[in-house]
């Protein structure tokens, strides 16, 4: 025991503190507010008492974000330990059907467990680009599907491309469809809130039009005729058992897994299952997240049911900041999703990537039940589960990812500068956030803006002209971190691309002096 102590200290490695590799779960879910635990909003107008006990018997990070205030971006930080702004997308999302942000040849949690000897296995959500058979005219589902999570470093894939109202939507299990999605649909009004996706579906858009009276410039969704909006989370969870299920006498022999469980709640379609009408006092919005509560209370259950939950590590979180409704759930039912602080998705304030942020693992931590009210990112992912099982990342690998490790075992610790942006707003800015600062660079509309989030966490005051040699000191080093291609140690890597409009407190000049076209 001591030489391999030795060893793990000249590696520069920490040792595990339990007797295993733990698995590892990353439950994520989809467009959820920080307020939208119960065990963090003490005004919430629903109970989540599974994501509560995931607080309970773990570490909740109060100042926990996602890389950016959107889906896919935030997905490739999480899943690669590196900057989404780094690539080759600088805005927006992506469909379904279109070249995987993530390439081959880009460590992600999944290969790089893999790599160790773990089970990989995703069930859920994509949304990071798939290359599909043919086009949507011409498919040929026959065909496997390239470019997806099996290329990714996941041994399992279960589950649909991208966001429901992007299509592609069917059962999509390892390279093929289930059922292929042959037919066409559109979105379909919602009594209870905002749309659905449902049959009756057509094999021609004509049909489809008359149905859901849309107009046929906007494209409709192709769609599997056994596919349906509401079957989404029991589906997931049904398959995720199922294949933990093959896994656990590997685990409990020394060959862990690794599931990665995004789910799609709660994003529009807002469609609990009927069986949740009337729970909680926040609408279909609030049954959908006491259902989502449910499935994550059956992954606890049969952890538990297997005497495997011990060594589990399971992270909750979520991909960014509620959606636009969070806005009239404040006077319609007096429920905050954001919890106090400023606006929702897509935005860089607190709102649009503070996001609830837990990490459970009764082995592994220390002194469980504790709150940690310093920043971390879902980019510190990959770095912490690296740090767990001894791996050495390498300078061109998970570039922005630092381990938070020392936080589970109730030590010091401080996270270098973090990143966050704005995405799909009408401002597309950037942040930085250290220790109890943070600030926003400016936008083609608006100036600099300087907070401190310790005495402000609603930003409701900018003290920038206050701090100006703090915004300048804080504004090198968003630069540093930028053209350096990374934000830990180590040598400088390449962005994916040369000089980008959003960068507009330096010039293309002083990008390309610095970090080469």
């Amino acid at each position: 025991m001591k030489v391999v102590f030795i060893l793990f200290i000249f590696l520069g490695l920490s040792p595990l503190f339990c007797s295993e590799k733990p698995n590892i779960i990353v439950i994520y879910t989809d467009d959820q507010g920080f307020g939208d635990v119960s065990a963090f909003n003490p005004n919430a107008k629903f109970q989540t008492p599974n994501m509560d006990l995931l607080a309970k018997e773990g570490v909740s990070f109060t100042h926990g974000h996602s890389a950016s205030s959107v889906c896919t971006p935030s997905r490739y930080g999480l899943l690669t330990g590196r900057y989404p702004w780094r690539t080759r997308m600088k805005v927006g999302v992506m469909g379904a059907d279109v070249k995987c942000l993530i390439p081959d040849d880009r460590l992600t949690i999944a290969s790089m467990l893999k790599a160790e000897g773990y089970h990989t296995g995703m069930v859920g959500k994509w949304h990071l680009g798939m290359d599909m058979p043919g086009t949507r005219k011409h498919r040929d589902w026959s065909q496997p599907i390239k470019d997806m999570p099996l290329d990714k470093g996941f041994d399992y894939f279960f589950g649909v491309p991208a966001s429901l109202n992007f299509g592609v939507l069917a059962w999509f299990e390892g390279r093929y469809a289930k059922v292929p999605p042959t037919l066409l649909t559109s979105k379909k009004k919602n009594d209870r809130q905002v749309y659905r996706i449902m049959p009756p579906y057509y094999e021609t858009e004509e049909r489809v039009a008359q149905d859901t009276h849309i107009n046929l410039t906007k494209r409709c969704f192709e769609v599997a005729p056994d596919f349906i909006d509401n079957q989404c989370l029991t589906r997931f969870t049904d398959k995720a058992i199922d294949w933990m299920k093959t896994k656990v006498q590997d685990a409990k022999k020394g060959k862990p897994f690794f599931l990665y469980l995004p789910y799609t709640s709660p994003h529009y379609p807002v469609c609990p299952l009927p069986r949740f009408r009337g729970q909680g006092e926040c609408g279909a919005y609030g049954e959908l997240v006491i259902e989502t509560d449910e499935h994550i209370g059956r992954i606890l259950s049969f952890l538990k049911e297997q005497n495997i939950d011990k060594n589990t590590l399971i992270v909750f979180t979520s991909d960014n900041g509620p959606e636009r409704l969070w806005e009239s759930r404040i006077p319609t039912y007096g429920h905050d999703s954001k919890a106090g602080f400023r606006e929702g998705k897509t935005s860089v304030y607190e709102g649009g990537h503070r996001v609830p942020f837990i990490v459970r693992w009764p082995e592994g931590i220390k002194q469980a039940g504790r709150k940690w009210d310093a920043a971390v990112g879902q980019i510190d992912l990959l770095a912490t589960f690296a740090d767990i099982i001894g791996v050495k990342i390498e300078d061109n690998q998970a570039e922005d990812s630092q381990s938070f490790l020392p936080v589970l075992q109730n030590k010091t610790y401080e996270r270098l500068p973090l990143i966050t942006r704005a995405d799909l707003s009408k401002d597309d800015r950037y942040a930085i956030t250290e220790g109890d600062w943070k600030l926003i660079m400016q936008s083609p509309t608006k100036g600099l803006e300087l907070y401190n989030l310790k005495d402000d966490p609603a930003e409701s005051k900018n003290v920038v002209k206050e701090h100006a040699q703090l915004a300048k000191e804080l504004t090198q080093k968003i630069s540093k971190i930028v053209l350096s291609g990374r934000t830990t140690a180590g040598k400088a890597q390449k962005n994916d691309s040369g000089y980008w409009s959003d960068l507009r407190w330096m010039t293309k000049a002083e990008f390309e002096e610095k970090h080469g076209k």
